[in-house]
Formats: structure tokens, C-alpha cells, sequence
């Protein structure tokens, strides 16, 4: 968004043509790889930059990728990214950080404005921190300050009444749960303030890869309860980031 303006208040000064700027602007509204659609104009629609989908992809695929949104110089974010992914990505970006636990990686250009409010992330068992630590770092690398609330489930629900307060300040609370999915219902049963839910595959045989926890989410008698897909941390770091924008930015950018 800001190399945009640049460009544009460039144009203005006579600083830059008409045509060169056409130039730069040729790969608006996406860039064709063959293989990939590189859509550059979605930070201008959406207010973030298109995130990589890691799986699925070969390194090589990914790397590309990179490289052509390196060169819009934007903020870059790729999920389900494996240690080797990353290790490719590293050779042509060396400034980029892994977060291994999410298996996301980031490169940082550009300055996040910062949300005001606070992001809540709870996890009912550590197994499923994986899926909780991808929905914060998300978060946190789209301007967001994430508190995180880990194995509070419903098992030893005294762990979560002990840490009220958490759940209190947040302005979005995230629960990602496996087994049977209580604790969603359960959080968004004591708070005034939207719960996104995330069910995971985390649990034994009739849990059905997260089937089980989807289902209890999905029919939660508490009310502002939203439900995302299985072990889909990401979907509900953005859903929370997109919900707590809404409360207002900070008046200065920094690097997330």
C-alpha cells in the first residue's frame, strides 16, 4: 500500500512518467506464474498481502513465489511451511524468520499500523498448541498483541477460572480445542465479546480427525460463538485480527 503511494505522489511530482509507472504497475491485478496466480493486488482489496499456502507446493513453487512479491516489496507470510521450505526460502530471503511451532515463516518489510486491543488465544491441551500458536503468530505478524492462555481445558476447568482476567481484557478471544471441543462453549459462555472457535484433530478414534469437536462447536448453545475449519489456526488469527482492527489503530506503523 505504500510503495503505491509513493509511486503515485512520484507520477504527481513529475518524478516519474506516466508510462514507467505503467510499468511497474503491469503485474496489477496479479502476476502469472503458469503454475500460480500471484494476486499483488490483494493488499490494496484486503489490507494484507496474499499469504502462501506452503502445502501442497514444492519449495521450488514457493521460492518463486517469494521472489516475485519481494520484488512489490510487501510484507510475506507463508503458512504450513516445513523446516526444508524454509531452508530454500532462506536463500533468497535471509531476513526471513521461522516460526516453527505455527510452521509459518514471515519476511518483514513494510511497517504493521498496530490494532489497540488484545487478541486472546486459549488452548484447551498442549497438543493442541500447534494449531493456537499458528492463529497468534498470525496475528501478531498482522499488528496485533496476542495473550496466550495454554491447557486450560475443560479436564481441570479450574485452570481457566483461574486465569480470568486473560479472557477479560481481550477484545477477541480464540479457544482451539480437540477431543470433544468444550471449552468454546465454555469461554463463550463467561465473556461479552466475539470467540472464534477452532476444533482440531487432536484426539483418539471417534474423534474422527476433529469431526467430533467441529460438531460440538458448531451446535454451542452460547451465542457469538464462530467456528472455523478444523486445525485451521490461521483462518481464525486473521478472523480475530480483522474483528480487532475494528477497534481502532494506533497512529504509528512499526515492523511486526
Amino acid at each position: 500500500m505504500e510503495k503505491l503511494r509513493q509511486l503515485l505522489e512520484k507520477v504527481q511530482r513529475n518524478d516519474v512518467s506516466i508510462d514507467e509507472a505503467l510499468k511497474l504497475l503491469k503485474d496489477l491485478p496479479y502476476e502469472d506464474l503458469g503454475f500460480a496466480k500471484v494476486d499483488h493486488h490483494r493488499a490494496l482489496r484486503r489490507g494484507v498481502p496474499e499469504v502462501i499456502f506452503c502445502q501442497g507446493k514444492t519449495p521450488e513453487q514457493v521460492v518463486m513465489i517469494v521472489e516475485r512479491m519481494m520484488k512489490k516489496g510487501t510484507n510475506i507470510m507463508g503458512t504450513r511451511a516445513n523446516a526444508a521450505v524454509f531452508e530454500e526460502v532462506k536463500k533468497v530471503a535471509p531476513q526471513a524468520v521461522y516460526y516453527p511451532e505455527a510452521r509459518i515463516f514471515a519476511i518483514k518489510v513494510e511497517p504493521v499500523i498496530k490494532n489497540k486491543g488484545v487478541i486472546a488465544v486459549v488452548s484447551a491441551g498442549t497438543s493442541d498448541i500447534p494449531v493456537a500458536e499458528e492463529a497468534a503468530v498470525t496475528a501478531e505478524l498482522l499488528g496485533n498483541k496476542v495473550e496466550r492462555l495454554y491447557d486450560v481445558g475443560v479436564a481441570g476447568i479450574h485452570r481457566l477460572f483461574m486465569n480470568i482476567e486473560v479472557l477479560k481484557k481481550a477484545q477477541v478471544i480464540v479457544v482451539v480445542a480437540g477431543m470433544e471441543g468444550a471449552l468454546a462453549s465454555v469461554v463463550a459462555g463467561l465473556v461479552d465479546k466475539p470467540v472464534i472457535a477452532v476444533p482440531t484433530s487432536v484426539g483418539y478414534g471417534a474423534n474422527f480427525s476433529g469431526l467430533s469437536a467441529l460438531l460440538t462447536m458448531l451446535n454451542s448453545c452460547a451465542g457469538g460463538l464462530t467456528v472455523v475449519n478444523i486445525d485451521n489456526g490461521f483462518g481464525a488469527g486473521f478472523a480475530a485480527h480483522q474483528i480487532n482492527k475494528l477497534g481502532g489503530q494506533e497512529d504509528e506503523a512499526s515492523i511486526p
